[in-house]
């Protein structure tokens, strides 16, 4: 199929673009960003998105750079996935990104895709809305009143929901520094190489801080985090963490969570697991 007809626009600068979805927004326009096109792309073709404006910010410069602001690691919405994976951005996760960014599809959709327009189509499958939420990332979002910054773990609100405004867009991602104690963990289930994850495991264990941050992704909701999941590991985080840890506890977690299917569960507990343990080596 082909896409129905839309009125297209490609802005060069960051205000150009909000002062392009602030008229949408009087207009009552419907608009889609478009970024690398990997997510709207198929749903243009397939008309399961029908916008009366596209506009592609890929010719904004200021979005594709990548650059340390102290402890941040500040990604610009159009950094692609090759850009990470290819160790062309600075890096302040020990190789964590850089890990997640080379397992996501195929090597052309990682040319293209982007992390801003991953995050903000909120996949619940999608790597970085597990991976960026474990590592406690937060979003700068830009609209025709200035920009706002939210932690991604609030900017996803559901399945392919977030809480952008008609008139804002990701405009960049603030990655924290990993602390040099803090242990990385991130393991996926695919029925196929390149497919979308059936479950994600995300674990960020600090043994000398007695902390651990963990998410369960690829949900049919927005990933679960635990901000504290000491739960997980008998109540205290030690350096022995990966013995530590229940699965019934996890079990339970999803089950209280209304993941029902047992199965389904059993699954999802698994992939933790091996994140777990990915994360103790």
């Amino acid at each position: 199929m082909k896409p129905a007809p839309y009125q297209f626009e490609r802005p060069r600068t960051l205000d150009a673009a909000c002062a392009l979805l602030a008229e949408a927004e009087r207009s009552g326009a419907h608009v889609k960003i478009m970024a690398g096109g990997q997510s709207l792309g198929p749903l243009l073709n397939l008309r399961l998105a029908e916008p009366d404006l596209v506009i592609d910010i890929s010719a904004i410069r200021e979005l594709a750079v990548a650059d340390r602001a102290g402890d941040d690691l500040v990604l610009g919405a159009c950094v692609t996935h090759a850009d990470i994976e290819d160790g062309r951005v600075p890096d302040v996760t020990r190789g964590a990104m850089q890990r997640v960014a080379g397992g996501i599809a195929y090597r052309a959709v990682r040319n293209r895709g982007t992390v801003g327009g991953s995050l903000s189509h909120a996949d619940p499958a999608a790597d970085w809305l597990s991976a960026l939420t474990a590592l406690d990332a937060r979003l700068v979002l830009q609209g025709p009143d200035g920009t706002r910054t939210l932690p991604l773990s609030d900017f996803v609100v559901g399945a392919l929901e977030t809480a952008l405004l008609p008139a804002e867009m990701v405009a960049a991602v603030r990655v924290p520094l990993l602390a040099p104690s803090a242990r990385w963990g991130y393991a996926k289930a695919c029925r196929k190489t390149g497919e979308f994850a059936h479950a994600i495991g995300a674990v960020l264990v600090d043994p000398q801080a007695r902390t651990a941050r963990v998410v369960i992704g690829a949900l049919d909701a927005r990933p679960l985090l635990l901000a504290d999941a000491s739960g997980l590991f008998g109540g205290r985080i030690t350096s022995e963490f990966a013995a530590q840890f229940d699965p019934a506890a996890a079990d339970a977690l999803l089950a209280e969570a209304g993941v029902a299917d047992p199965v389904r569960r059993h699954f999802h507990v698994t992939v933790l697991g091996r994140a777990v343990r990915e994360a103790a080596q």
